[in-house]
């Protein structure tokens, strides 16, 4: 990473339909809200879920950041190929996969590292990888800061292939600082316990993320993330601590902070006006 100042997020999986791309999403959106200048990029190249996920649509993408910067590196401004997310005062940027499965077999590594590096005005980059150690994958892994290894270890053969890409990360020695062990789904009545995978790797779980399939399914109906429209979720609050691990502060989002002074009897003026259950809904669907 040398030359670069951004912090950079890998979130990163060994198996699909593990919360990756809402990890990804979420980490996004709370980072920005702290105030944070952050970019989601998106690296499912063929089936990326970020744009559907946060009702987006672009006029550009990866796939043209890389046609311009391979053309003139010396004048491209990854600006130019961002679409922006913004609800309320909180804004992030987001850098699209290829709109054709034919471009995403031309995206190149180089070009994407080159990208990647051009990015230094943000704090923040989140990369949505896909499940496979790929040479873009691995790539991406050597320019993060952190690796977010994401894991639903709801029966063997998930446990079976976290811990393979667990040791396989080991092999290609990123360091275990580096590499942030994330389990979602821990609330569930499963067989399978969290410290039984951690006697199994050999290592703590970094944080543990609990289910709330209503919460993210509304979030993606809404087209937000959940920190922005589920705030007082179990699942939203575990993503600000989340957040709050990475950037070494701690927070609740606005709106369950407003909703706690309410039942202190510290009500706002538009808790007077809607009244308490229309101005619950309102923070809920905002």
């Amino acid at each position: 990473m040398e030359g670069h100042s951004s912090i950079i997020i890998a979130v990163f999986s060994t198996s699909s339909g593990n919360g990756k791309t809402i990890t990804a999403i979420n980490l996004a959106a709370g980072l920005a809200e702290e105030g944070y200048r952050t970019c989601l990029v998106d690296l499912d190249l063929q089936f990326g879920d970020v744009m559907g996920y946060l009702d987006l649509v672009s006029d550009y993408t990866i796939a043209d950041a890389q046609r311009a910067i391979l053309r003139d590196e010396q004048h491209f401004k990854i600006d130019d190929y961002l679409t922006e997310y913004k609800c309320g005062e909180a804004s992030f940027a987001v850098l699209p996969p290829p709109r054709e499965i034919n471009d995403a077999y031309q995206i190149n590594v180089e070009a994407v590292a080159k990208i990647i590096r051009s990015m230094r005005g943000f704090n923040f980059i989140v990369l949505d990888l896909t499940a496979v150690f790929s040479t873009l994958n691995l790539a991406m892994l050597d320019l993060s800061t952190v690796i977010n290894y994401v894991g639903v270890m709801d029966f063997l053969p998930a446990v079976k292939n976290y811990k393979v890409g667990y040791d396989t990360l080991l092999r290609f020695d990123y360091e275990e600082s580096k590499i942030c062990l994330v389990e979602n789904m821990t609330d569930q009545d499963r067989y399978i316990k969290s410290r039984d995978v951690e006697r199994l790797l050999g290592t703590k779980i970094y944080h543990h993320l609990p289910s709330d399939y209503q919460a993210v399914t509304y979030s993606i109906r809404m087209g937000k993330p959940l920190m922005y429209c589920m705030p007082l979720s179990p699942l939203t609050q575990s993503y600000w601590q989340l957040v709050g691990r990475y950037t070494n502060r701690s927070k609740q989002s606005r709106a369950a902070l407003q909703y706690e002074e309410q039942k202190t009897g510290r009500k706002k003026i538009l808790s007077w006006l809607f009244g308490d259950d229309d101005w619950h809904t309102a923070n809920n669907t905002k």
